[in-house]
């Protein structure tokens, strides 16, 4: 159910800042008020200001409140959105002045910042809170630098634990796959080390694209050309994430998020069986290695074979591991421990920790099963 609070212009103008799934009113100095916020230029060019004019015949300012916060500071849509032309302008018309206001809070200009973030600015794509978060990011220098990078720029702006996400999975997935195979093959543990090799080389290359590809995203992509091409328009506007929440003013449709799926799924295929083909090669070659100087090892140990266990685990990225780490970013992350613990960095740092490294746990069972029920592993007697 959404709220609605009417502020006059008489009163001090106020960013939004969500806590749980409502939006609040964060309160800024006495003196900031809408007429004054007429004046108030946030560009090196002095006839760039704020869409807001005393002569404008406003009389109040109107706050939302409603269900699909992320949790971050913003306030997303969460479902498919079919709110129409108008509510998407007056969206629009709420993030640019949300954001303007925080330029000015900031005493920075729309030149200041990244192009294409200002290009989302002027269009009302993106909330105040995205910029404050933008500039809480550029403290630390090593994420400065990460920010000059369209991809890590739309991972941080949308998840701010993002870095932490990755290395909880790249520095945790080697232990927790290892212990994985050691519960699945007990006693063959060692009888079938090169199929452990493979498993542990070919996943550790693929984690990191794992939390990338399904990652949420704030998106900074400029307006569609004119004559843009067919595969540019039809890909436009959809999420990275299936399940992520859409910032206001941008909606997805159920097609757009089934079809985010689909289009990770396809990617991760290529990814699985990349990486499957580089790592099953490196443990044959090891393999060969060591039948040359153990002849006992040569009777024991037989090659792994390539082609078909990388098509096998891209299959397996495209579908297992791609409907897992959509339902772990976008649901479990971002609709239920954000909103929660936003305002607790280490708890819900500590529960991602703890939900990732689950979730790689069972993966890798499930790989091993998978792998065995195909028949491209066999156990060893």
């Amino acid at each position: 159910m959404a709220a609605v609070a009417f502020m006059h212009f008489a009163t001090p103008f106020s960013g939004s800042q969500s806590l749980g799934h409502h939006r609040f009113l964060r309160q800024v100095p006495l003196s900031l008020t809408l007429n004054h916020f007429s004046r108030i230029d946030v560009s090196s060019n002095s006839h760039r200001k704020l869409g807001f004019s005393k002569s404008r015949d406003f009389h109040s300012f109107v706050c939302f409140s409603g269900d699909g916060g992320s949790g971050d500071g913003y306030v997303g849509t969460g479902g498919g959105g079919n709110g129409g032309d108008q509510g998407d302008e007056d969206a629009e018309g709420r993030n640019k002045g949300e954001a303007l206001m925080v330029l000015a809070e900031a005493g920075r200009s729309l030149d200041s910042i990244p192009k294409d973030l200002a290009a989302a600015v002027e269009a009302g794509k993106i909330p105040g809170a995205i910029i404050r978060r933008f500039f809480d990011l550029e403290k630390s220098p090593f994420l400065r630098w990460l920010l000059q990078f369209g991809g890590f720029k739309e991972r941080l702006l949308a998840d701010d634990l993002f870095l932490t996400k990755v290395a909880i999975e790249c520095g945790v997935g080697i232990f927790t796959k290892t212990a994985a195979e050691l519960e699945r093959r007990r006693e063959n543990f060692f009888k079938e080390l090169d199929f452990v090799i493979a498993d542990v080389i070919m996943a550790i290359i693929a984690d990191f694209m794992l939390v990338w590809l399904p990652a949420p995203t704030v998106s900074l992509k400029p307006p569609l050309a004119i004559k843009a091409a067919g595969f540019d328009k039809f890909f436009y506007g959809w999420p990275d994430n299936a399940f992520q929440v859409a910032l206001p003013g941008t909606s997805y449709s159920l097609f757009q998020r089934i079809g985010a799926i689909l289009r990770n799924g396809s990617k991760l295929f290529v990814v699985g069986t990349s990486a499957s083909l580089i790592g099953t090669g490196i443990t044959n070659l090891l393999i060969a290695a060591r039948k040359a100087f153990d002849e006992t090892y040569a009777v024991e140990a037989e090659d792994v074979p390539i082609l078909s266990t990388s098509l096998a685990y891209g299959v397996y990225m495209a579908v297992s591991s791609n409907l897992r780490y959509q339902v772990l970013a976008g649901v479990i992350e971002q609709r239920i421990l954000e909103p929660l613990l936003h305002e607790q960095k280490v708890i819900l740092g500590i529960l991602c920790f703890a939900v990732r490294t689950g979730n790689t746990f069972l993966g890798s069972l499930m790989w091993v099963d998978y792998a065995r029920w195909i028949g491209i592993q066999k156990i060893r007697e």
